[in-house]
């Protein structure tokens, strides 16, 4: 008797569950037969008379494809950003030369502050990474100044004034941590150049 009413209890507490499935919180789904699918309504419209004199706008998908021209792109006498990073716009220049006042004051933190400005107005500069760098070993945070001079050096490119200036910088702030191999690599990159 007792597995008779656990069976019956199961076999509810599954066909409960089941039912449970079929419908959701926004009740029964209901697919008529034979019906055609619903179509999007029309997009409304706002003016009626200045439509027929307009142009059709076509979608991207819809236009002919362009031919693609054969021409060989005008090659320039200047560098790629690759080869030397961005100049210093007015702006950040500006902002640099705020900075080295500030830090003429010993204002540390407001040269920073400056400094990551000039970074955001021009973050391919590797002017503007070695003065961050400068700007931190006068607060004495070295760490940072590494990395900063190391993202320097990085967008230096074959700008070897920039390249010198940042393998020095860089021996002089691994010679401050106690990493005098390091220094000593560094001075030797930048003699090289």
């Amino acid at each position: 008797m007792i597995d008779r009413l656990s069976l019956r209890t199961a076999l509810i507490a599954t066909l409960l569950s089941v039912a449970g499935c079929a419908s959701g919180p926004g009740g029964g789904i209901y697919v008529p037969i034979g019906s055609e699918p619903a179509k999007a309504p029309e997009p409304p419209r706002t003016s009626t008379d200045s439509e027929e004199s307009e142009a059709p706008v076509w979608r991207k998908s819809e236009q002919p494809e362009a031919v693609p021209e054969t021409r060989e792109p005008a090659r320039s006498s200047s560098p790629s950003y690759r080869e030397t990073g961005d100049g210093l716009s007015p702006a950040a220049l500006s902002l640099v030369r705020e900075a080295d006042q500030l830090l003429a004051q010993g204002n540390v933190s407001g040269a920073i502050a400056r400094l990551e400005r000039a970074q955001r107005i021009a973050p391919r500069s590797a002017e503007v990474y070695f003065k961050l760098s400068e700007a931190y070993v006068a607060g004495n945070q070295l760490g940072s100044a590494e990395q900063f001079t190391l993202k320097g050096l990085s967008l230096a490119g074959s700008d070897i004034r920039l390249q010198r200036a940042g393998w020095l910088l860089l021996a002089d702030i691994r010679r401050a941590r106690g990493n005098v191999a390091g220094a000593d690599q560094a001075e030797e990159r930048a003699a090289a150049l």
